[in-house]
């Protein structure tokens, strides 16, 4: 390369006004260059640093390596970062060691080959990803205390928050694989502080109003404030056994049991889960089953349950009150054919193209509590009996599911 004088002056300006600290050496390692931002980081002046081995930067335990490092890139040099996946380190004249990122660039002049570095001192990301994880733990900590004083507040929670606990617990040994891979960790994250954020601070006010309450006459405000603790609970593990069942079904955890039910039996687990579903429905709900079965069915009578149950419980979630709802199930040539039919809000087209996909919550029902996480489930479970299912609806005027399961 020849450099003509105005290269040679653009190269000096670039070089030594550049915010960034820049250093060259030849291909033995000896520095040759370097500029007034890196001077000022590493605290050498031009003249005491000008032929010195590159390695003088270098921490003393990494020299060794450096030098390793160093031959291997003259071998076959190409503009890349250095340290790719690992932290580097280099060493000021006060022998302070600093966290850096470096680029590497080569160019020949002359024959011979150099290596220009590009270094960026790091050391106040570093503290603030410091500070940042500190700033989590001490939050952990807050809320882990937050928990302590609500079991203290009152003996009547005590048994209530210890079955709480045990089922994070079951939770997080549960989901921990999945929660490795990224995605269900940080989706996690972001959906249980959100939908825990309601009943945890319905817990921790009632907890503290209970504890005002002593007084012969407050038992009544006693018991309305533990009641809803006791829902605030209720709607937490809701949401915890939707996650557990997630991450049984991911692991393989769920056993298939096929059995074949007689008509009356149908009827019964039928009639067993709907009436299951009288705690949930609102004022003037009704459930009226219609079933016109006649031969006896083959499928899984506990999957079958958890999906029935869980649609049933969106329908009287989704439908107002004074509202019927209906199950209805028939056969349809080799197929046990059920249907759910409600006259809640509904689903628009657009949404239902996503219904089934894990942590999709339709756009109108946004605001009402829920995790995205329960017809994927029932998806799962009907495909664990080669079934399928199906939707059809419009937004104010209801929802009708329909399962199917081949016989």
């Amino acid at each position: 390369m020849v450099w003509n004088k105005d290269d040679k002056y653009q190269f000096e300006a670039v070089f030594n006004y550049a915010t960034i600290g820049m250093i060259i050496a030849d291909s033995e390692g000896k520095i040759t260059q370097i500029n007034k931002f890196a001077e000022n980081q590493f605290g050498y002046l031009d003249n005491e640093i000008i032929g010195q081995p590159i390695e003088i930067l270098i921490p003393r335990d990494l020299k060794e390596k450096h030098v390793h490092h160093r031959t291997n890139f003259l071998k076959a040099p190409a503009n890349r970062e250095m340290g790719s996946g690992r932290d580097l380190f280099a060493k000021r004249k006060d022998n302070t060691v600093f966290p850096v990122e470096i680029s590497l660039s080569h160019f020949k002049k002359e024959d011979e080959s150099f290596v220009i570095a590009f270094i960026i001192d790091i050391s106040i990301r570093k503290k603030n990803e410091a500070d940042l994880a500190q700033s989590t733990e001490e939050i952990r900590k807050i809320n882990t205390d937050l928990e302590q004083k609500v079991d203290s507040r009152t003996k009547m929670l005590r048994e209530t928050l210890v079955e709480l606990e045990a089922s994070k617990d079951e939770l997080h040994k549960a989901l921990k694989k999945e929660m490795e891979l990224g995605d269900l960790k940080s989706r996690f994250v972001t959906l249980a502080s959100h939908e825990f954020r309601t009943p945890l601070s319905t817990i921790l006010s009632s907890a503290s109003l209970i504890g005002k309450y002593t007084g012969k006459d407050d038992g009544s405000k006693r018991k309305k404030h533990v009641d809803r603790i006791k829902e605030a609970v209720g709607n937490m593990r809701d949401i915890l056994e939707d996650f557990l069942s997630l991450g049984k079904l991911e692991e393989g955890q769920i056993e298939v049991k096929m059995e074949v039910l007689s008509n009356n039996e149908l009827k019964e687990e039928l009639n067993r889960v709907v009436n299951s579903m009288d705690q949930l429905t609102k004022p003037g709900q009704v459930i009226h089953l219609d079933c016109t079965m006649k031969d006896p069915v083959r499928l899984d009578k506990k999957l079958m349950a958890n999906v029935l149950s869980n649609l049933l419980s969106n329908a009287i979630k989704f439908s107002p009150e004074n509202s019927p709802i209906h199950l209805n199930c028939e056969q349809a040539k080799d197929k046990f054919v059920f249907s759910i039919k409600d006259s809640g809000i509904g689903i628009s087209e657009e949404d239902q193209e996503h219904l089934f996909e894990r942590f999709f919550r339709a756009h109108n029902a946004a605001n009402i509590q829920g995790t995205g996480l329960g017809l994927n489930i029932v998806a799962k479970y009907l495909e664990l009996m080669d079934g399928k299912i199906s939707c059809q609806s419009k937004i104010n005027e209801g929802t009708i599911f329909i399962v199917e399961i081949p016989q």
